[in-house]
């Protein structure tokens, strides 16, 4: 163990007093199906069900002296499924009798999904409440709330299966269309003209991964940023304990390279390849200060208990608008020899305020919680 992990972990034990907390025994849990459709919609599963992060953090978290349970008594440090378990009854089970005391709910959750059934029990979890990320993964439905409570939200137009050449005559191109519970940047793309629209919603829909509609909205060409939103609680940062009583935002990450209008999947395109924090001067622009107060005010909007990350792209006034509120943002990190450029958006904000990725980590599992 290396001198700088050792600090770090007296940092955490000595000034966040956690010696007694860190005693919760933790597993992480991935995605081990598909979520079940709703009103016709299919949110597209990520290949490995998030297996890939669930080992990131557990072998970081293990690191700092987190007692963490895995599957695999003796894991590999490049074999995902030896670190995390499946989310259903048999895989959380099986980490209960293993000793686990706390779940990372680092999947996909939904109403009704089985981590319910042991809900109020002596159990903590990282992560969100399964009815709020069900609900706000649809995308229309949380724009309309955020439009609703005066943030700002472009104008949007689902297009379903049976009427997806049935556009009004004065509909604005470019124009992107989008997944409704859609996953990153799968399955959306900028069309530029009316065929385009034709031919994309006629692939898109012929490929059934997201069911029988989709949405539009105005495709801006201004800067994209993402801002990561961390819940309030207790967190150390700059070698000091403070308290965070209201939602807040991590640094901006502009993306750039994209490739026809989008930033490319993770899947294709490490976000290290195309992302990186503003400049100073543009992280204390007017422009950006609006955009996190936004974000923040959207955090307690969806009733978020863990970190989320929300999308913006400016228009050609520089004016932000916020596209996307992804209530499980990808929590990867450049932790594990084959995996050196794997940090994801939210840890290289992370980096900005001095963190390491295993001190976002530890961050985020400080504020867990109870049922």
């Amino acid at each position: 163990m290396t001198a700088r992990v050792k600090v770090k972990e007296n940092i955490f034990t000595s000034n966040m007093q956690l010696s007694r907390r860190l005693l919760q025994r933790l597993a992480i849990l991935y995605q081990s199906k598909l979520p079940p459709l709703v009103n016709g919609i299919q949110k597209p599963m990520k290949p490995g069900g998030y297996s890939d992060s669930g080992a990131d953090i557990a072998y970081q978290l293990q690191k700092f002296k987190v007692p963490i349970i895995t599957a695999n008594s003796v894991p590999s440090v490049d074999q995902d499924f030896d670190w995390v378990f499946p989310d259903n009854k048999e895989g959380i089970t099986e980490a209960l009798k293993k000793g686990a005391t706390c779940f990372w709910l680092n999947t996909v959750l939904y109403k009704g999904h089985p981590v319910e059934s042991f809900f109020g029990k002596d159990i903590e979890f990282v992560g969100q409440l399964p009815n709020n990320l069900d609900k706000y993964d649809d995308k229309m439905l949380t724009s309309g709330l955020l439009k609703a409570n005066g943030l700002s939200v472009q104008p949007q137009r689902l297009v379903s299966i049976q009427q997806m050449c049935d556009l009004p005559q004065d509909f604005h191109f470019p124009s992107i269309i989008k997944p409704v519970r859609g996953r990153g940047s799968q399955g959306v793309v900028v069309v530029r003209n009316q065929e385009e629209m034709n031919e994309q919603l006629n692939r898109l829909f012929s490929a059934k991964e997201f069911g029988n509609a989709l949405y539009t909205e105005n495709y801006l060409e201004g800067q994209e940023i993402t801002v990561t939103v961390m819940p309030p609680g207790r967190y150390f940062i700059g070698n000091k304990t403070v308290e965070k009583s209201t939602p807040w935002s991590l640094p901006a990450v502009k993306r750039f390279n994209h490739i026809n209008g989008i930033a490319p999947s993770n899947g294709d395109v490490a976000v290290s390849e195309n992302s990186s924090i503003l400049e100073d001067h543009e992280l204390e622009s007017k422009e950006i200060q609006i955009v996190y107060a936004e974000c923040e005010k959207a955090f307690s909007l969806v009733g978020a208990r863990a970190p989320i990350r929300i999308d913006s792209r400016a228009d050609e006034e520089g004016k932000y608008w916020l596209l996307d509120l992804n209530m499980k943002p990808n929590i990867t990190g450049a932790c594990r020899p084959h995996r050196q450029n794997q940090d994801s958006l939210t840890a290289i904000a992370a980096r900005k305020i001095g963190w390491s990725y295993g001190d976002l980590l530890m961050n985020i599992h400080q504020q867990r919680w109870k049922y």
